[in-house]
């Protein structure tokens, strides 16, 4: 499947977001919401594609060419605990949009591909009065999707918190909403309680496009000995469906091939979600089949010869965090002090880290989401709308005087759901 460049030229004149127009205005980027996104797999059809996280600028550039070569639509997206004011990367909420902006330009990358603030958390109520100043700041600098995780709230607080964020998110933007922490085997979301979420917001005018759940999968390094749990998926969304909502898959790094098509086959998820796999295919650590690092008899990572960065790179790489006592999972603080001196290698080091994710993510991509020729759904969706706002998949369906904040209330008591150990489950 190919697209015109007349098509292409309308596409782009059309659907970038005002954020991207002013921030970009001379830019060939086709940066479009997250809706879009959403609609091209929705309409390809037991596919999702890849919503990469950027932790470094050489998984941006890979991701992306990835996507041309499948000619596939993408999300390129970094998580608050990852990029925001407190971040471990160099990418942030505030730098991304430029990163992929820069990098489609000089790589010539035509694929629509949208710029995701992940897990924009909320822990306790008090967070809600930052996030209420923050929120506008990241849209100002070209976010065009968000998800708002109030998942760690118990599930009317996790509601109402939706409601007072969602009205920060301009209507044109990509909105997910999420449901249980990434635990594992622990605290596995509900059906019901995945329906109270959804229903609740329906009732007050706001219809996410994505919810993420807790459907046995983790965030991190460590392969799950179950992972997602294609039936319990396959169920809730099958639930939710009077609401046109699509699934995101959070925690894919540390599921085989196999799950991961099943998933797409089998569920309505259109976002996967892939961190950890990326930053040590960047770096030219061995992964398995499951994007997880593989380790040796000492439990050390494994560098692959002349892949990734330098070996002396690497081993001044395991120096750091080894003075800073950090763990094989706290690796992931490396990104944030070593991207100066990764940008600083040669040319050609450069270029092979981000080969390697290419061909990673190329793979994922073509042989596993089934995402391939995803892009000109993409450009189908915003010429035939002829805008960047693609507007609801939904109409309101709930009444409000069934959702007001003491009903709210009452009916999450009802739900009796097990959210599973406190802890911090944040990637």
């Amino acid at each position: 499947m190919s697209v015109s460049q007349a098509d292409f030229n309308q596409a782009l004149a059309v659907g970038r977001p005002p954020n991207i127009t002013k921030l970009f205005p001379n830019s060939r980027a086709l940066i479009v919401s997250g809706k879009v996104i959403d609609r091209a797999l929705r309409s390809k059809g037991k596919a999702m594609t890849i919503a990469a996280n950027g932790r470094n600028n050489f998984i941006i550039r890979g991701a992306l060419l990835a996507a041309q070569r499948a000619n596939a639509a993408i999300i390129i997206e970094i998580a608050r605990s990852e990029g925001g004011a407190n971040a471990y990367c160099p990418v942030n909420y505030w730098n991304m949009a430029m990163q992929v902006d820069q990098a489609m330009n000089e790589l010539g990358i035509t694929v629509p591909v949208a710029i995701h603030a992940d897990h924009y958390g909320i822990k306790k109520e008090t967070d809600l009065d930052f996030a209420k100043v923050e929120i506008p700041t990241i849209f100002e600098a070209g976010i065009t999707s968000i998800a708002i995780d109030a998942s760690h709230l118990p599930d009317d607080k996790n509601l109402l918190t939706n409601l007072a964020l969602a009205q920060l998110v301009p209507t044109w933007a990509g909105l997910e909403t999420e449901i249980g922490e990434i635990k594992g085997s622990q605290g596995l979301s509900t059906a019901a309680e995945a329906l109270f979420l959804i229903q609740g917001l329906n009732a007050h005018n706001i219809f996410p496009d994505w919810i993420a759940l807790n459907n046995g999968t983790t965030h991190g390094i460590e392969e799950s000995g179950q992972g997602i749990q294609v039936g319990l998926t396959a169920e809730i969304h099958a639930g939710l469906a009077p609401y046109h909502i699509s699934g995101a898959q959070h925690g894919t790094s540390g599921n085989s091939s196999e799950r991961l098509r099943e998933i797409a086959a089998k569920t309505t998820t259109t976002k996967a979600n892939v961190a950890t796999a990326l930053q040590m295919v960047s770096w030219g650590l061995q992964v398995n089949d499951y994007g997880n690092a593989i380790l040796d008899e000492n439990g050390n990572f494994i560098k692959v010869k002349d892949a990734g960065v330098t070996e002396n790179m690497w081993q001044q790489m395991v120096a750091h965090a080894e003075a800073n006592g950090w763990k094989k999972g706290n690796y992931k603080s490396l990104n944030l002090p070593f991207e100066p001196k990764l940008m600083g290698q040669p040319k050609a080091i450069r270029e092979r880290m981000a080969k390697r994710v290419e061909d990673f993510v190329y793979n994922l991509l073509t042989n596993v989401f089934n995402a391939q020729d995803s892009a000109p759904l993409a450009i189908q969706a915003i010429l035939e709308k002829g805008s960047y706002d693609m507007g609801a998949k939904v109409e309101r369906i709930e009444d409000p005087a069934n959702w007001t904040g003491e009903k709210i209330t009452r009916r999450a008591a009802s739900l009796g759901s097990d959210k599973g150990p406190a802890g911090d489950f944040d990637d």
